[in-house]
């Protein structure tokens, strides 16, 4: 038992984990702590397996928007057209959508940049981006999606996308999302 870390009740945390095999990601453990006392949740899913570093690319068009898409936790994914780009951190999580449902999950980050921006050319620019998404969207846009993966757990599974395994100096650029200790 460990101590809540919002309300500071002590030995409070309820931890439960379950390892399990799920299509496209492999072997996962799944974490939940929860309070006793306020009710505070928290879970967490984290890939084990470990595969070929892997880099999808595909030219975004009208007609591959249903193109399923997983990424994990440990993926950067990059439409570099329009300057976008979403590395890992400590918060990220992996998902199973589509082309159109990373292209929503983009125009949400933006609209919440365009929320917070003070300067004006920030705004100016995050207007044209959330344009060109929607021309992405409608077909009258080509750009290209890029996710590339150093643990392997993500694919772009569309017969229009492309991939080959990450080479060493590609690997190094990559942020994982993880705490790393190098000797």
């Amino acid at each position: 038992m460990a101590d809540c870390p919002v309300c500071n009740a002590k030995g409070s945390m309820e931890i439960t984990t379950k390892t399990e095999k799920i299509p496209y990601f492999g072997e996962i453990m799944e974490s939940t702590v929860k309070c006793r006392e306020c009710g505070y949740k928290h879970s967490d899913t984290i890939c084990l397996d470990q595969k070929e570093p892997v880099r999808y690319s595909m030219k975004i068009k009208k007609d591959n928007l249903n193109a399923r898409v997983v990424k994990s936790q440990s993926a950067t994914v990059t439409i570099p057209q329009l300057g976008l780009k979403v590395e890992p951190g400590p918060k990220s999580q992996g998902y199973v959508s589509n082309i159109e449902g990373l292209l929503n999950r983009f125009e949400s980050a933006v609209i919440t940049a365009l929320k917070w921006a003070e300067d004006d050319n920030v705004k100016e620019n995050a207007l044209k981006i959330l344009d060109e998404i929607v021309e992405v969207k409608s077909g009258k846009k080509e750009v290209t999606v890029i996710i590339e993966d150093p643990f392997g757990h993500s694919m772009v599974d569309h017969e229009d996308a492309n991939h080959r395994k990450l080479t060493e100096d590609e690997i190094k650029e990559l942020r994982t999302g993880f705490m790393t200790f190098e000797r």
